[in-house]
């Protein structure tokens, strides 16, 4: 299902011409911004629509701007909201504490580490004790790798008979990078719960 969705969307912005790559990079924006679908299915239609080098740019480059742009709307614009939703999880009012204490690497970790959906990381760090600074830099240092890793997968979806044992590592590390991202939350949330009790 994923190949299929690759594909077609590919093949529907290949087919629109100059629009279409235009098209494929405000998707990788707008996905940041508000995620509509999985992020490796854009970035696996850019990779196809620009090649892999140039469509790894513009997934990595969109994103990073959709992540800024989040971030500086809630800040600026959604404080409150953005409040009222995030007050049901306990463990982003935690994350405050280790953003306020070095946001730049918890940011980044965060990003890397898959602890929180990016969109979340997004929001939250609006409304917490990050500075913008860091939130940027951060940001773009974690979604590099993460970037990469998911336009390589998108790429080798669409090439499976080609790259099985490539795209067979890369799922393997993106399930024990989700991996480690829950044994840190775990483990970050668990000792501010410990230390507050």
């Amino acid at each position: 299902m994923a190949e299929w969705n690759v594909r077609h969307l590919s093949d529907i912005l290949q087919s629109w011409g100059l629009l279409g790559h235009l098209a494929g990079a405000i998707l990788a924006y707008v996905q940041t911004v508000v995620p509509f679908v999985p992020f490796v299915v854009v970035a696996g239609a850019n990779v196809l629509l620009f090649g892999m080098w140039a469509g790894f740019a513009v997934n990595y480059t969109m994103s990073v701007l959709g992540a800024i742009t989040a971030f500086w709307v809630a800040r600026n614009f959604a404080r409150d909201w953005v409040e009222k939703k995030l007050e049901h999880y306990e463990y982003i009012g935690k994350f405050n504490q280790k953003l306020e204490q070095n946001g730049f690497l918890y940011i980044a970790i965060s990003r890397i580490i898959p602890i929180l959906p990016s969109f979340a990381i997004n929001l939250a760090a609006a409304v917490m004790k990050v500075r913008t600074r860091d939130f940027i830099l951060g940001t773009m240092v974690g979604k590099l790798p993460m970037i990469f890793l998911e336009s390589l997968i998108g790429h080798d979806l669409l090439h499976f008979s080609h790259n099985k044992g490539r795209l067979t590592l890369l799922v393997l590390i993106f399930v024990v990078l989700l991996i480690i991202g829950n044994i840190y939350k775990k483990k970050w949330f668990d000792s501010e719960k410990n230390k507050s009790t």
